[in-house]
């Protein structure tokens, strides 16, 4: 295994012993061990990827943009472009995709999650591995969405766990957060 996948490979294994029923872990392990570019989006078959679930400084919001290409409402995130750190590759997708500033990461792992993302044009349909870390907002909460969202907005995570018709993950991980508070 490459050195720099070591501490990923570590994070995966603490989550694991935190959350032994999830269905994802063993394909995270696998894809990390077995894929010669894990981190690269030109790995078709698929890639890792960073989200961050971006909790306001009081830790009763969320963060949510709405996907312009998935048309749904998700944390921000992106993709690894061969960067190894996950925890920073959410950190910056975060910045990027909110505008926000002033935001700091929590290093371990929060949340994994697998999911297949549907051919468009040219790009066949392919895995992201999505590693997803707690980042905070330390400062100013006002937003500005970039080109790659519909919109922004801050929504009580209370709501979101009890809202059948968001997303499974969304759900997943406010009721994570709302066990660990």
């Amino acid at each position: 295994m490459d050195p720099s996948y070591v501490p990923l490979a570590s994070a995966i294994n603490h989550y694991a012993g935190r959350h032994p029923d999830e269905p994802d872990v063993g394909h995270f392990r696998d894809w990390l061990a077995t894929e010669a570019k894990p981190f690269h989006r030109e790995t078709l078959a698929g890639h890792f990827t960073g989200s961050a679930w971006l909790v306001s400084a009081d830790g009763v919001r969320v963060l949510l943009m709405h996907h312009r290409k998935l048309q749904r409402w998700l944390q921000p995130g992106g993709h690894a472009d061969g960067e190894a750190d996950l925890a920073n590759v959410a950190l910056r997708e975060a910045e990027e995709e909110t505008g926000l500033t002033d935001l700091v990461v929590m290093p371990s792992l929060f949340d994994l999650d697998r999911h297949v993302i549907p051919a468009r044009g040219q790009e066949p349909e392919h895995w992201h591995y999505d590693a997803r870390y707690v980042v905070q907002a330390r400062g100013s909460e006002a937003f500005e969405a970039n080109e790659e969202s519909l919109g922004l907005a801050w929504r009580e995570i209370a709501d979101i766990a009890r809202d059948e018709a968001s997303d499974p993950s969304l759900r997943r991980m406010a009721r994570k957060w709302l066990a660990q508070r």
